[in-house]
C-alpha cells in the first residue's frame, strides 16, 4: 500500500515565526524620519541598465530657463499689467530627482535636498489640506456651498454665491473678484476678455481662483494651513524641517484676533511650497499608499478616490492633481496615474499600477514622457 503523505507539523513557536515573518515580509516599507532605505534595482523588479539609462536621460533634459527664476518669471509676464510678484523668490537648483519602487530608493540624481521652488504642485499640496478638512467634518460634502463655510464677502452674489468645494478644487468655478491685488483676470488664461460661464460648467486653470481657494480653507481650519500640513502630513510622514509654504508680502488676515499669512498655491506671482525632492518623495508615496502611512490612517480612501475622479469637463483633472484619463498626457504613463505638476519642469509623479513614486525636478516639459517611458522599459514583469 502507498503510503499517505501528512502535512509535516511544525513546533508552535517555528509555526508563529515563520507566520510573523511572512506577515512583515508582505507589510509596505515606509522610510522612517531622516534615513530611506535603498534597494538594487534588481531586488525590486527592475533592469539597472535600463534604469541607469532613464537617469542620464533625466540629466540631459534639464530645462533651459535662467537659474535666477525671477528673470524666468518676468520674461513670462514682462508686458503684463498684473504681473508684479508678490511673494518670496529663490534661484532654482540643477536637475535632480528620485525614482522610488516598493517604496524603496532604487535611483537618484542631483542634489535632492535642496530646497526649491514647485510652482503649481503647491496645488497638490492645498488639496490634501482640504482633504484633511472634509476628513475631519470641517467640510461636510465637497458639493456644499462655500459660502455656507466662509462669511468674509468672497462668495456672495448671483455669480460667486453658487460655488462649491468642488468647483474650487477642480477649477471649474468661474469665481469673479479681486484678491491680493490680482484680479481672476490677470489669469484668464482662456481668454481675459471672456463672458464668464455658470459656476461648474467652464474649466480653467486660474492661480488667482486656487489663492481664494487657499483662503477659504484658511477661513475654515482657523489656522495657518503651513501649520495644518505639517502637523497633519508632513511630520506624520517624516519629512524634513527644510520645506516651506509661503504666501505674499499682502496676503495677511486676521482670524480670532491672530495675524496669519494665507498661501498661494502656485509660484506665479511668487511663494508656494518651497521643498526637497526627498520630502516630495514622502508625498508621493503617502499617496501611493491611498492616505495610509505605517499603519496610521492620515487621509481617507474617500477623499483619495475623490481625488483622483476626472472632472466631466476636463477628464485630465481630479482635485489639484493631474490624472492621465485615456493616457492622453503622458501615454507612456498608465491611465491609473496621477501628477503633482509645477511650472520648470516639477513633477510627482504617482504609478499605482506599478508601485512606483519618482520625483523629477527642473526638466523639460518635452522629455517627461520619454522619462517615464525609460523608467517603465526598466521594470520587468
Amino acid at each position: 500500500m502507498r503510503p499517505q503523505w501528512r502535512r509535516p507539523v511544525l513546533p508552535a513557536s517555528l509555526a508563529v515565526a515563520l507566520l510573523a515573518g511572512v506577515a512583515a515580509a508582505q507589510q509596505p516599507y515606509y522610510p522612517p524620519p531622516g534615513r530611506w532605505e535603498r534597494r538594487a534595482p534588481q531586488a525590486v523588479g527592475m533592469d539597472s541598465t535600463r534604469l541607469a539609462q532613464a537617469v542620464a536621460f533625466a540629466l540631459a533634459s534639464e530645462i533651459r530657463i535662467a537659474t535666477d527664476l525671477r528673470l524666468y518669471l518676468e520674461s513670462r509676464f514682462v508686458a503684463d499689467p498684473y504681473g508684479e510678484l508678490l511673494g518670496p523668490m529663490k534661484d532654482r537648483g540643477a536637475a535632480n530627482g528620485l525614482v522610488i519602487r516598493h517604496g524603496y530608493v532604487v535611483a537618484q540624481w542631483g542634489d535632492i535636498e535642496r530646497v526649491d521652488m514647485t510652482f503649481s504642485v503647491s496645488k497638490s499640496y492645498l488639496s490634501a489640506v482640504a482633504g484633511l478638512a472634509f476628513d475631519r467634518g470641517l467640510i461636510r460634502d465637497p458639493h456644499d456651498r462655500v459660502g455656507d463655510y466662509v462669511d468674509d464677502g468672497g462668495f456672495d452674489g448671483p455669480h460667486n454665491g453658487p460655488i462649491t468645494w468642488h468647483m474650487l478644487l477642480n477649477q471649474t468655478n468661474e469665481w469673479e473678484g479681486t484678491l491680493w491685488d490680482k484680479p481672476d483676470v490677470a489669469d484668464r488664461r482662456r481668454g481675459r476678455d471672456r463672458t464668464l460661464s455658470p459656476p461648474g460648467t467652464f474649466w480653467e486653470y486660474n492661480d488667482v481662483r486656487v489663492n481664494r481657494t487657499a483662503l477659504a480653507l484658511l477661513r475654515v481650519w482657523r489656522e495657518p494651513l503651513a501649520e495644518v500640513l505639517r502637523r497633519e502630513i508632513m511630520h506624520p510622514v517624516g519629512a524634513s524641517d527644510t520645506w516651506e509654504w509661503h504666501g505674499y508680502r499682502n496676503s495677511w488676515v486676521e482670524v480670532d484676533g491672530r495675524r496669519m499669512q494665507s498661501v498661494s498655491g502656485g509660484g506665479h506671482w511668487g511663494g508656494g511650497v518651497w521643498a526637497s525632492t526627498l520630502d516630495h518623495a514622502r508625498f508621493g508615496l503617502l499617496f501611493l499608499r491611498r492616505g495610509v502611512w505605517a499603519g496610521s490612517r492620515i487621509l481617507s480612501e474617500r477623499w483619495i478616490a475623490a481625488m483622483t475622479t476626472p472632472t466631466d469637463i476636463a477628464p485630465d483633472y481630479g482635485y489639484m492633481w493631474w490624472l492621465n484619463t485615456g493616457r492622453r498626457m503622458y501615454p507612456h504613463a498608465p491611465a491609473s496615474a496621477f501628477f503633482a505638476r509645477g511650472g520648470g519642469g516639477n513633477i510627482i509623479w504617482v504609478d499605482p499600477e506599478h508601485d512606483l513614486v519618482a520625483v523629477m525636478r527642473w526638466m523639460d516639459a518635452g522629455a517627461i514622457d520619454g522619462f517615464i517611458e525609460r523608467v517603465l522599459a526598466a521594470v520587468r514583469g
